[in-house]
């Protein structure tokens, strides 16, 4: 079980890296382009991302899920949990903004709520790896 732990830091590590550059300077750097710029930047963007995030994200889904069924104790059920959580909101909130970014649908009111609301999942990324980091030493 341990290399399984050291498989998942290291993807969290990843999206935890991620996430505080999406914070901290992607989504903010949104703000500084004109629409029609940001608008065919945004959908080169997402398209690359895509290449990054997805395989990251499906590995930390499966190796969640995987530890949760074999190894069924709080931290893995509390893990696992955020995981979910972070899911649900990427596709419930964070899918819909990019689409309407893409199809033109963009102001400073939506581009504001982008960077406020991945606060959320910033933070989850934190703790998921914080709490993961010590269970694996």
């Amino acid at each position: 079980m341990i290399e399984i732990c050291r498989v998942r830091l290291l993807v969290d590590f990843g999206l935890l890296i991620l996430i505080w550059i999406v914070q901290l300077i992607i989504y903010p750097s949104f703000s500084h382009f004109s629409k029609e710029d940001l608008i065919e930047w945004h959908r080169k963007y997402t398209a690359l991302m895509g290449f990054i995030v997805a395989p990251l994200m499906l590995a930390e889904l499966g190796i969640y899920l995987v530890t949760l069924f074999t190894k069924p104790n709080i931290w893995n059920i509390v893990a696992t949990v955020l995981v979910i959580i972070i899911w649900v909101m990427t596709f419930a909130q964070f899918v819909p903004m990019h689409k309407a970014i893409s199809k033109g649908q963009v102001d400073d009111i939506l581009l504001e709520k982008l960077v406020r609301k991945n606060w959320g999942r910033t933070v989850l990324w934190s703790i998921l790896f914080m709490l993961g980091s010590l269970t694996c030493l």
